[in-house]
């Protein structure tokens, strides 16, 4: 974890980043918290391409232009911050509470898109858990109740263990990391859906959704990260373009094709880790498939070549099947095998 710090206060920050979310393009923007004491930068681990502008800033990498964010941007200056201290007066509730936490903190990112997500904390908050009880008392500030004067004092003061003492803090920051991800997310799922209508306005007459990086996810945050959101594209274009045929890729997902076709797409796109005929079972005869040819083995002979499409062919069955390969073509693969690979998949005769 990487800290900021500054005099009488440290800040722990989540950092959005530049667009660019899902797998190879892995999800887009990284966000990154930076917490009003506890000084963590933590990262989602869906991550993107593209680093946080702050990040790259403060390694020396080229940026289009300063990352911002503003010490105390979270707080009383906003009149969101103003009304919620009417119902919840105490300062120790609010920084100290996780739903409070996580509603403060994202207050002025809603608002003004900083490019840092500042927790809301007090640098005061470690003191309960190293016995030094104390307040923060309106029109006062912080109050010490019993103030250190004696060595005796000081051997009553605990070592500072955080998960035992603030978990607030932790639940508050994997929280927040979720919330502007999940934020991010649906940014991307708008913009991708108006992508493929305009595609299919200007002349597609099929589009294949890539998620290059859905098998980094284990079953479980692929049902929270990336499932809701290709369901979202499908069922937004589908609104619009309910004939236009749908395909999903998702490199590495022997694992996950029962939960691709729950997406609604029309194809699901094998890849070549796959058994076609074991692929054709568990997807159920209503849903297409593609490909799934090993991509490696147009380094091979001709004949080789041949029986590996016919086999695939053959496990696919008559009807809803597009031949493909299970992965993209290998720099350095023979021209002339590309050649005999269209030739012999087009003399097929069911």
């Amino acid at each position: 974890m990487s800290c900021i710090h500054s005099y009488g206060s440290i800040a722990s920050f989540s950092v959005p980043s530049s667009p660019s979310f899902t797998r190879r393009s892995r999800c887009a923007s990284k966000p990154k918290l930076l917490c009003a004491l506890g000084g963590s930068v933590a990262e989602p681990k869906v991550t993107s391409v593209a680093e946080p502008l702050l990040l790259n800033a403060v390694r020396g990498d080229d940026v289009e232009r300063p990352p911002v964010w503003l010490m105390r941007q979270a707080g009383r200056y906003m009149k969101s911050y103003q009304t919620l201290c009417e119902r919840y007066p105490s300062f120790r509730e609010r920084s100290e509470n996780v739903d409070l936490i996580v509603e403060i903190s994202l207050q002025p990112w809603k608002v003004f898109k900083p490019d840092g997500v500042i927790l809301f904390s007090d640098i005061l908050t470690p003191l309960s858990g190293m016995n030094i009880p104390f307040d923060i008392v309106k029109g006062r500030g912080p109050v010490i109740f019993d103030p250190l004067h004696t060595a005796e004092d000081v051997d009553q003061v605990r070592e500072f263990v955080p998960q035992e003492s603030v978990p607030y803090v932790g639940e508050a920051l994997t929280i927040l990391r979720k919330e502007v991800l999940h934020a991010l997310l649906q940014k991307f799922t708008t913009s991708m859906t108006k992508y493929i209508r305009y595609q299919a306005d200007s002349g597609a007459q099929a589009v294949q959704i890539f998620d290059s990086w859905a098998t980094e996810l284990s079953p479980v945050d692929f049902e929270e990260f990336s499932l809701p959101y290709l369901k979202q594209i499908v069922d937004g274009v589908k609104e619009t373009h309910p004939d236009l045929p749908l395909i999903l890729y998702a490199s590495g997902s022997g694992g996950l094709l029962e939960r691709l076709a729950l997406t609604g797409v029309d194809v699901v796109s094998l890849d070549w880790t796959v058994d076609m005929a074991e692929g054709r079972r568990r997807l159920g005869p209503n849903i297409a498939v593609q490909g799934n040819v090993d991509p490696g083995v147009l380094f091979g002979s001709k004949e080789f070549i041949t029986s590996r499409i016919n086999d695939t062919v053959t496990k696919a069955g008559r009807g809803r099947h597009i031949l493909n390969l299970g992965h993209g073509i290998v720099v350095g693969t023979p021209e002339e095998n590309v050649a005999h690979f269209f030739e012999v998949a087009k003399g097929i005769r069911y």
